[in-house]
């Protein structure tokens, strides 16, 4: 019961707050970044719940539903083109440009 009601929390502001759904977004890129991958698949999950969903996004993809939700399970071991695919998809979705820099930001 509690986990939903706090699903719900999530969802209702994600609805209402487009910062927060752009950093659910940004924790999952970020952890991928740093090398991650549990990270990423958290936060790209809790982004995905609290937006468009995964029916929606497998319709976006073209990548069935249940595999979209074991990738980014707990144990979940994405392929480098299904993260690709999903970023693109996601930055898409939220009307966003994803861009990663190397190096020092000086």
């Amino acid at each position: 019961m509690i986990r939903r009601t706090f699903r719900k929390s999530v969802r209702a502001r994600a609805i209402r707050d487009p910062l927060f759904r752009v950093s659910l977004l940004e924790a999952g890129l970020d952890a991928l970044l740093g090398g991650d991958l549990p990270g990423f698949r958290e936060g790209i999950r809790s982004y995905v719940n609290a937006t468009l969903g995964f029916a929606a996004l497998a319709d976006r993809t073209g990548i069935p539903e249940k595999s979209l939700m074991r990738m980014l399970g707990p144990h979940g071991n994405p392929r480098a083109v299904h993260v690709a695919t999903l970023i693109a998809t996601i930055s898409e979705y939220e009307g966003v440009e994803i861009t990663a820099r190397i190096g020092d930001p000086e």
